[in-house]
């Protein structure tokens, strides 16, 4: 994945899906630091940063904590919410509530972009840099054939349309930089949960199984891929 000792970092790192990935990034021991960044860290954890989505301030202080570290070779957003406490997806247009929506923004869209605009100018210059966000096949806009889901639809194709622009900015002053949004197939996490009915045995994922199939995914990408969305297994998935 890299050719020098560099960082990486897992933003959402407590939850199902970035816990995986910051225990398989370890695990590989091919980065100088791997860092976890949540709301809540592991207080017994070192490596771990506080960050919350909402909070642009800690996502600051966070980004100066990293600037002591060697330059950011890799950076996942694992993040997101569908459901909770006074969320839900919407089945009709009739459901829609401003706050609901506004919340499921700030973390889906908001939240990913300011992480990007703190921690992208930390990337690395002089090589291979990977800026990566979890986004859902449900968030294509060409391949919305069900409608639903409003608010996580929508949040999630602004953001691929968000790693779009980040793409195209950041290749101005790192070439071999690369900036995707990633789906990581239905996963059994608490987001996933109440929405599980019916997916075949094979394709619900355990969090391990998404980590390492994101990960080689990001391992198999070149600046060439840079703003695209792209499926755990590796498929294009178009916007």
């Amino acid at each position: 994945m890299t050719e020098r000792p560099g960082t990486a970092v897992v933003i959402g790192a407590t939850g199902g899906i970035g816990s995986a990935l910051l225990a398989r990034l370890r695990a590989e021991d091919r980065f100088e630091s791997v860092l976890g960044a949540s709301r809540r860290p592991p207080a017994d954890d070192p490596l771990s940063l506080t960050l919350d989505l909402e909070n642009e301030a800690s996502i600051a202080a966070a980004a100066a904590r990293l600037q002591s570290h060697p330059p950011l070779d890799l950076v996942i957003v694992a993040t997101g919410v569908l459901h909770g406490s006074g969320l839900r997806p919407e089945k009709s247009y009739r459901a829609l509530d401003p706050t609901a929506l506004a919340r499921v923004f700030a973390i889906n869209t908001i939240g990913p972009a300011l992480v990007a605009k703190h921690l992208l100018p930390l990337m690395a210059r002089d090589g291979r840099s990977v800026f990566a966000a979890l986004s859902a096949r449900v968030g294509s806009i060409s391949d919305n054939r069900l409608g639903g889901w409003h608010a996580y639809r929508a949040s999630k194709a602004a953001l691929n349309m968000m790693i779009r622009n980040l793409a195209i900015e950041q290749a101005r002053t790192r070439p071999h930089s690369i900036c995707v949004a990633l789906h990581p197939g239905t996963v059994d996490t608490g987001l996933s949960d109440p929405f599980q009915k019916g997916v075949p045995t094979e394709r619900l994922f355990t969090p391990d199984q998404s980590a390492a199939c994101l990960l080689e995914v990001i391992a198999g990408l070149g600046p060439q891929d840079s703003g695209g969305f792209f499926a755990w297994d590796g498929s294009a998935i178009p916007f």
